[in-house]
């Protein structure tokens, strides 16, 4: 039996649900020298779950090379770590997204993968959420706006204007820097509660999460399981 597609909310109608609640400004970490990442190290090379998504500065010129990404998000469910890319980051991230055992979720990774390809960086253990929605009945693919709404009812917010700012500037503006946070987080709640729900595909399945030989496992929230109605 096919799954009943839920009808997704017009513009004017996600702009009147309850707003979507951001990691708060001191959960959210930006990082411009190599010695910031070295202090967190640890951390995060012992974190099995990321949210992800890279920002560049946009290009407006026909046949202007891109030369992004120029900013990397990672979050977890308590923090969001912005990276303002140069080579000695880049270099400090690699093993990260060359990781099988980390797992990196996000929307619209496609480009993401574009790009660090032609920096020499392989993405592994990648969960393009936009293709987990046919549960819900969708054959296309959903962004994470509407992934929001349908899972949450919340209006999450993305301006064009922040989203075609100059991501190379020395100093990020608040506005950058929460959005670059949100967008980032939001898949991780998006991904969680598809986890909750058991709608993730089988592919994503919970025993794909903790990869052989490794001790890394994701901070989740276990999956609520119904009493079974012959108990």
């Amino acid at each position: 039996m096919e799954a009943q597609q839920i009808a997704l909310l017009s513009k004017e109608e996600i702009s009147k649900l309850p707003l979507f609640k951001n990691l708060s400004s001191n959960q959210i970490v930006v990082l411009q020298t190599l010695d910031q990442c070295i202090a967190l190290q640890e951390e995060l090379y012992n974190t099995a779950l990321f949210g992800f998504d890279s920002e560049s500065k946009p290009t407006f010129t026909k046949g202007e090379t891109q030369t992004g990404p120029h900013l990397i998000q990672l979050a977890t469910l308590e923090k969001a770590y912005l990276f303002q890319v140069n080579p000695e980051i880049l270099n400090f991230l690699a093993p990260i997204f060359s990781s099988h055992d980390q797992i990196k979720i996000g929307f619209g990774l496609k480009n993401d993968a574009h790009l660090f390809r032609k920096k020499g960086i392989e993405l592994n253990s990648i969960i393009e959420l936009s293709k987990c929605f046919s549960s819900f009945g969708y054959k296309n693919q959903v962004g994470l706006k509407n992934a929001i709404a349908i899972l949450f009812n919340e209006h999450f917010p993305k301006s064009k204007k922040i989203s075609t700012s100059n991501w190379a500037r020395k100093e990020l503006t608040p506005q950058q820097i929460s959005y670059a946070a949100a967008d980032t987080y939001g898949a991780i709640l998006v991904f969680e509660e598809l986890l909750r729900l058991g709608l993730l595909p089988k592919k994503h399945s919970e025993h794909q999460f903790k990869a052989p030989n490794t001790n890394l496992k994701p901070r989740i929230r276990p999956i609520k399981i119904k009493p079974s109605s012959d108990a």
